[in-house]
């Protein structure tokens, strides 16, 4: 760390509150320094942060942190709260094996009160939080500060709806800063900018008029009516108070000075409900090439502080996610019936190159995954094809949409799920772990995992013609094989597998990208005299029932091996191998899945390890089921 004046002997928020105020624009400059220092070695979240420096620093100076607790939806804007609250020496190693995370977590601080990594959920849980509060008669305060792309999502108002009616004290900040990981989108994307079209920024002097007579019960009914229509007709924010919010805003939310009297009115006030105070913050604020980038630096990887540079990976291969946006391009040129649906993910997805190319085709529909579904499905109700990527740990936030209004339904919406498997920096909250399991249990659903990129391509080009039925096609994170990408004519038919090489002991069934492992353990167990056959499953749902059993009887062992918690494909082929005897003739059988655990933050290669599914950890699996003496015949993983 470097020789701070303030920042070196802030450990705690109890030593930044011994500080005078005048000293407090000082620390935030010295966080701003020290949070672009560190990310520019680790990676990760850069401008969420930096916009809600003065914020961190003015909400721990005003709350008592932790006793009062203050709650980060996502995640992605903690790092300069995790500087100063105990973590500033463990800051640069962010998003590292064994390091800090790059959200909130309970495990890690007593001032991460709840943890987030996905959208939404901070007004939710502080409400919880402060109605616990109220039940065992404490006197804390709850702060939830929520984004202006989070608070468009359904969660936000189930729980403003729920709040608003209340007579609990909790204090909701409203972080505008009119850009979420993309440009924010829908009617509170415009309502926002209605409440910043007239007067941006109320003055100190008329801020100071404002929260001391909002905050005040002395004045009369009569005046308190006229103060409430004023603030509605300066500010506009009449829709958070039909909710039952007192609102205070939109000010300026790098202003420190405006910032500490309104923090402390709402601390001190008696209101009986909750509080919205609407800031307005710059993404990327203080670090010149974040304010400029069209995302302002959202996400990055390890760069170059003097210029902005970010250190890119040197390989050329393409990444899964491109190679679907532009296999997507294809049919769309030919079929104007695709369509693309993402929830607030366009980058990440690859929607915002097929959106490029088909502007009125893509459908953008903000942190809504749940939206998302049965928008999807209205469109399929319509003859439209549509595509709805999401990640695989978003898929889940809408897992009753997929059940009721696609799957029930048997409507043809193609989910494209990105990021399958386990993702590296981002933990286990982000983790694709669940979604073979939760969609193979379902009827009318076509589950498909490309173990390459040219897999990948014929999935797309076969998922265009399932007309009566969902399907999905699940993939991971980074960069092919390296593969010649087949044409978009060339299919799979659906439920068959492919065999990659026969042997005559064991047979490895594999399905997704675990199968370059497998080929890999293959060789390591022929140097040991052991023949394998490896078959890529490329179907969790249907099966190839009769290649799948047709091996089974042929080997001596049958291994199945994917990148999925368990219940999923390994579950279905043990299923299927009962019903049809096959373990009375004696074949050993194992499921290799991912463990019953959530895998931390790592580097992919350690995840896997962790997980027990890389080559060696296969080969050594295979050889201690062949050779040990007290091999049971079926065993659960």
């Amino acid at each position: 760390m470097q020789d701070y004046k303030f920042l070196k002997d802030i450990n705690f928020p109890s030593d930044l509150r011994k500080l005078s105020e005048n000293n407090l624009q000082d620390v935030a400059d010295e966080v701003r320094k020290e949070m672009i220092e560190a990310v520019s070695k680790t990676g990760g979240h850069l401008g969420a942060g930096l916009g809600v420096v003065e914020l961190t620093v003015a909400l721990h100076y005003v709350f008592n942190t932790p006793n009062d607790k203050l709650i980060w939806d996502v995640g992605h804007q903690s790092y300069p709260h995790k500087i100063l609250t105990g973590r500033k020496n463990k800051i640069k190693t962010l998003r590292q094996g064994n390091g800090l995370s790059g959200f909130t977590k309970r495990s890690e601080s007593e001032y991460d009160p709840f943890g987030a990594a996905h959208s939404s959920t901070s007004i939710s849980s502080a409400f919880g939080i402060a109605e616990a509060n109220k039940l065992s008669n404490k006197l804390n305060n709850v702060i939830a500060v929520i984004g202006d792309g989070a608070i468009s999502a359904g969660m936000a108002y189930e729980a403003m709806n729920n709040a608003g009616a209340s007579k609990t004290k909790m204090i909701v900040i409203l972080n505008d800063n009119d850009m979420s990981i993309a440009k924010p989108v829908g009617a509170m994307r415009t309502y926002l900018a209605k409440l910043l079209s007239g007067k941006i920024y109320f003055s100190l002097r008329e801020t100071f008029k404002l929260v001391t007579s909002a905050f005040s019960k002395r004045f009369s009914a009569k005046a308190g009516k006229a103060e409430d229509f004023l603030r509605s007709a300066v500010t506009g924010g009449t829709m958070f108070n039909s909710m039952g919010f007192y609102y205070v805003g939109p000010i300026d939310g790098h202003d420190i000075n405006v910032l500490l009297p309104i923090l402390r009115n709402a601390r001190d006030s008696k209101h009986e409900g909750p509080i919205m105070i609407h800031i307005k913050t710059q993404k990327g604020k203080g670090y010149s090439y974040a304010e400029k980038a069209s995302d302002n630096y959202h996400g990055v990887s390890k760069f170059d502080v003097t210029t902005g540079k970010q250190i890119k990976s040197g390989t050329n291969l393409p990444t899964y996610t491109k190679v679907f946006a532009n296999t997507l391009i294809k049919h769309a040129q030919k079929d104007s019936k695709i369509v693309g649906v993402t929830a607030a993910m366009p980058a990440g997805t690859g929607m915002d190159i097929f959106g490029k190319e088909f502007p009125k085709r893509m459908f953008d529909v903000g942190i809504a995954e749940q939206h998302a579904v049965t928008f999807s499905a209205g469109l399929a109700t319509e003859g439209y094809k549509p595509y709805a990527a999401i990640y695989s740990t978003f898929l889940q936030r809408a897992y009753d949409q997929v059940v009721h209004d696609v799957a029930i339904q048997s409507l043809p919406v193609r989910f494209a799920i990105d990021r399958a498997g386990l993702v590296g920096a981002d933990g286990s909250t982000h983790a694709g772990s669940f979604d073979i399991t939760y969609l193979s249990t379902l009827p009318n659903f076509i589950v498909m995992a490309a173990s390459d990129e040219s897999e990948l391509v014929k999935m797309i080009n076969t998922s265009v013609d399932i007309n009566d039925k969902p399907c999905a096609i699940r993939y991971p994170r980074g960069t092919g094989v390296g593969l010649e990408l087949p044409s978009i004519d060339e299919k799979i038919e659906i439920g068959k597998g492919r065999i990659i090489q026969e042997g005559k002991q064991v047979c490895i069934l594999s399905l997704g990208t675990r199968l370059e492992e497998c080929k890999i353990a293959s060789e390591e167990l022929k140097n040991k005299g052991i023949s394998t056959s490896i078959i890529d499953a490329r179907f969790a749902k249907p099966l190839d029932k009769e290649l799948i059993i047709r091996c089974a009887r042929n080997h001596e062992l049958m291994i199945t091996i994917e990148e999925g918690s368990i219940g999923g494909f390994g579950s279905h082929v043990k299923n299927l191998l009962a019903e049809n005897g096959i373990f009375d003739k004696g074949l050993k059988f194992r499921s290799m899945t991912l463990p019953d655990i959530f895998i931390e933050q790592d580097d992919p290669k350690k995840m896997y390890d962790i997980a027990g599914l890389n080559a060696s950890q296969i080969s050594k699996k295979i050889l201690d089921i062949l050779f040990s003496k007290d091999s049971i015949k079926v065993v659960k993983n």
